[in-house]
């Protein structure tokens, strides 16, 4: 019997039949031993061009097009089994085994084919068709040199790690030289014929694994950053003026002779926020001036349009991928010292007990007097280092005000419950030549709870008026701990020593004055991990709610509009209440689906920035194996447990099956 003879009678009888096993087709055919492989084969041909779908370890077949099908979003577990996200249809999400996927990958919009067995909570099924690619260039290092051009690479996406083949005999740039660690950006074509490694495009060289810019470009990659603007956004920044002109100043509360300084870290590059305080009398009147961004960038425009789309500005070790071009974020809205800079003014009015007596808000413009750092701040404040004294005179003792204020703001803050978890972050030293040459804890000190404070208080003052004038607000929302977490943890308190002394309940409060009993105790680490893993994600809303962390009835985000569009939006809203801003239509529902992008836009940036950190650590530790380290076990799972390193931040899984002993 042909090929082609014995191909047209098995699809007859696979179309003709719902299930039809290999003990059937092998009564049906009678083929002789040779043939059995030929039948196999074709088989195998059908399955892989998914006309078919084998089951019960190859014994069982049945006509993909006889089975229900759905289509979805495909997602991709660590250990390669798919889940296609089909939504509200009635088969939920359907579980995918390795060698169904076929050639689709993590993201893809794809039809899934349902069999007709379930042996999970959840219908199992086989990827017959992608509509819609979704990854369409992904980083792969070179792992192995095959021959001349050829290597052997591995995709490095969080989600996507896949063996692939790197032809680069194509690559018009004849100069570049390919060793193993390189990284390329490859287009993932077709699986070859033993389903488990890719053909691939090279479609750019970014450099090798090693160097910090390089893994800053994956991270941009995989996690889909923008790394240019539009040139329709390019142009309008273009058009803007370099600086304030007289026209710009009209109608604006010249503030230029008051002291204003801009306080932040070192590698700052954007200052969107200038502080100034006096104290009269009894009471203290602080200035916190934000960049006017509003005022150069218009509802709708091309720049509004971009903003909106990124919704954060992305940083990394190394770089910054801003929201607004540099001619705004870097130079124009950027509170510069010595130059004149156009603001949105909050003037608030506090006693000796941080009450706020009064606040005001209106547009003004400033010269900045300095442009601070948060180690200066500490070493003139705290240390009283001579020579920083000496170099802050000029605002020293407005420096001394702001310290008293902010001590004032921050124990009343306290006093209401506010929460301050003992989580350092990391903090990448790097030298001239790029390389890491270590991971510290970010030290926090007065620079930074002076700018905490007064933002805080800024971000207070304007959320209140906005809802008190009936007017639209994206508000900062922070909901109510997972009390299950709370309770699992307050149960493992009950075994130490501080059981008798623990709050009997759950409000910011209690849970503070928890954080302040273990203060410098050896299960202070514990108790805060644990505590802030059982806190919920703060985020935007359209709706006023409680800000839990904060202990905040009425909080928005209004003091950085260079690096974050909901402060945007809050800056409109404002001027709109203050009879600045033309009216413009913002219906509930588009305002609720602007905030939802703004928080799927801030957890990307978490994501990336987590992520960057992880990969940036591994690199660090890379010539620092067989050395020593003292750690605190963070987690445990069945297969394994999480350790923090304690003088280096970073942190990693230590698997059971790796340990030589008990």
């Amino acid at each position: 019997m042909t090929k082609k003879r014995m191909e047209n009678l098995l699809i007859k009888r696979l179309k003709k039949f719902e299930v039809v096993t290999w003990k059937k087709l092998k009564e049906s055919l009678r083929p002789s031993r040779s043939e059995k492989k030929t039948l196999r084969k074709i088989l195998e041909d059908l399955e892989r061009k998914g006309k078919i779908v084998s089951f019960g370890f190859g014994k069982k077949f049945i006509w993909t097009k006889k089975l229900p099908t759905a289509e979805g979003t495909l997602e991709v577990t660590s250990d390669g089994c798919g889940f296609v996200l089909t939504g509200k249809n009635a088969f939920g999400d359907v579980y995918v085994a390795p060698y169904h996927l076929g050639e689709a990958l993590p993201g893809d919009r794809v039809e899934v084919a349902i069999f007709p067995f379930q042996s999970g909570k959840n219908p199992e099924g086989r990827i017959i068709r992608i509509l819609d690619r979704k990854i369409k260039r992904t980083p792969a290092v070179l792992v192995r040199k095959i021959k001349k051009d050829l290597f052997f690479a591995k995709g490095i996406q969080q989600d996507f790690i896949f063996d692939a083949l790197v032809d680069l005999s194509h690559v018009k740039d004849k100069t570049l030289e390919f060793k193993v660690g390189d990284v390329c950006v490859v287009y993932p074509q077709k699986l070859l014929k033993n389903n488990s490694v890719f053909e691939t495009t090279f479609s750019e060289f970014l450099g090798h694994e090693d160097e910090i810019k390089v893994q800053e470009k994956i991270v941009k990659l995989t996690h889909e950053i923008d790394v240019s603007f539009s040139e329709e956004s390019l142009l309008h920044a273009k058009k803007l003026p370099t600086e304030v002109r007289e026209e710009d100043i009209e109608n604006r509360k010249d503030l230029r002779e008051l002291d204003f300084v801009t306080i932040d870290g070192s590698k700052a590059r954007d200052f969107d926020d200038a502080i100034f305080v006096k104290r009269e009398k009894d009471k203290f009147r602080l200035y916190v001036a934000i960049a006017d961004v509003t005022h150069y960038v218009g509802i709708n425009t091309p720049l509004d349009k971009e903003a909106r789309k990124r919704g954060n500005s992305f940083y990394f070790p190394c770089s910054v991928e801003p929201m607004f071009p540099f001619k705004l974020s870097t130079e124009l809205c950027s509170l510069k010292p010595g130059v004149d800079r156009l603001v949105m003014c909050v003037e608030m009015v506090f006693d000796r007990k941080g009450e706020r007596l009064s606040e005001k808000f209106y547009p003004a413009v400033i010269r900045s007097k300095a442009r601070l750092t948060y180690s200066e701040v500490k070493k003139a404040l705290i240390e009283k280092d001579p020579e920083y004294e000496e170099k802050l005179r000029p605002v020293l003792d407005m420096l001394h005000t702001s310290q008293e204020l902010a001590m004032i703001l921050n124990e009343k803050r306290d006093h209401r419950g506010s929460l301050d978890f003992d989580l350092p972050e990391p903090e990448l030293t790097i030298n001239m030549q790029e390389e890491i040459v270590d991971i510290r804890p970010k030290q926090i000190h007065m620079g930074h709870r002076i700018i905490e404070e007064f933002m805080i208080a800024a971000n207070e003052a304007v959320a209140e008026f906005l809802y008190k004038k009936g007017l639209p607000c994206i508000f900062r929302i922070h909901p109510d701990p997972d009390e299950s977490k709370l309770k699992s943890l307050f149960a493992l308190l009950e075994k130490t020593s501080i059981a008798p002394y623990l709050p009997s309940g759950f409000d910011p409060k209690s849970l503070q004055r928890l954080l302040k009993m273990v203060k410098d105790k050896d299960i202070e680490f514990l108790v805060n991990r644990l505590l802030l893993r059982s806190m919920m994600q703060a985020s935007y809303s359209p709706n006023l709610n409680y800000h839990f962390g904060l202990a905040s009835e009425c909080y928005c985000h209004f003091t950085s509009p260079i690096r974050r569009y909901a402060d945007i939006m809050v800056h409109r809203f404002l001027k709109l209440a203050l009879g600045l801003q033309k009216e413009f239509k913002m219906k509930p529902k588009k305002l609720e689906k602007i905030s939802e992008h703004l928080n799927s836009q801030e957890r990307k940036a978490m994501d990336a920035e987590r992520e960057i950190f992880k990969r940036l650590a591994i690199i660090f530790l890379k010539d620092k194996i067989g050395e020593i380290f003292e750690g605190i076990i963070s987690s445990v799972a069945e297969f394994g447990f999480w350790v923090e390193l304690k003088n280096i931040m970073a942190d990693g899984l230590v698997k059971i099956a790796s340990l030589t002993d008990d």
